[in-house]
């Protein structure tokens, strides 16, 4: 499994998502939207917004999207 954020340094639900699952052990790649424009265009192809955070979960070949914070879809997604 393979969990990347799309974020901003800004975004204050950016930071609660990864603080959050800094505390469930999570693994995940922290993207900067703010500091890369072809992540940012990705970001939108993804999710059809240029919204943050956005979480992509790919498992079993299957792409997730989450656009902001939802803890519960994550913890369904993440089985926590």
């Amino acid at each position: 499994m393979k969990v990347t954020i799309y974020s901003t340094p800004t975004c204050p639900w950016c930071k609660r998502e990864k603080e959050y699952l800094k505390e469930k052990c999570v693994k995940f790649e922290d993207v900067d939207v703010a500091a890369d424009q072809a992540k940012a265009a990705e970001l939108i192809e993804k999710s059809g917004q240029m919204a943050v955070p956005v979480t992509v979960i790919e498992k079993d070949g299957a792409e997730d999207v989450i656009v902001g914070f939802n803890q519960q879809k994550l913890d369904k997604l993440l089985g926590l």
